[in-house]
């Protein structure tokens, strides 16, 4: 796992986990953390995630081999990390939205941290918290 993964231009912007099957999952740190974690330094063919209808962070899971689709366990484990890290972290199950990257845009007079899905897809998960996730 690279410890640099979350750093854009010297700065931390994200937290750095490992998805069960080793592949670097990055939670964005703030709205403005958000932004350039979804827009700038995710690849397009990064997968995002984030609670449906929620406040909270952006999860990226990089994807530097273009695999097609996650496996089960990644999948699951990062959407957990972003209801874990959203409004809805005290609920039961929590909906998350996840996409590819390249279908992640913030239209001009978006607030810090929206963003709009081209497509996407519904997982729905229990939150994870940080301790569990590491």
């Amino acid at each position: 796992m690279d410890p640099d993964a979350g750093v854009w231009r010297g700065r931390s912007i994200a937290k750095v986990f490992q998805s069960p099957d080793g592949m670097t999952v990055l939670v964005g740190r703030s709205a403005a953390d958000n932004d350039t974690l979804s827009l700038k330094l995710a690849a397009p063919n990064d997968f995002w995630f984030h609670a449906a209808g929620r406040s909270g962070a952006h999860v990226v899971v990089r994807n530097p081999d273009r695999q097609d689709r996650l496996s089960r366990e990644t999948l699951a484990f990062a959407a957990a990390l972003a209801a874990g890290h959203s409004s809805g972290r005290e609920g039961g199950r929590v909906a998350v939205h996840y996409a590819r990257c390249r279908d992640v845009a913030k239209p001009r007079g978006l607030a810090p941290g929206k963003v709009t899905l081209r497509r996407h897809r519904v997982i729905e998960v229990r939150p994870i918290r940080e301790v569990e996730a590491t």
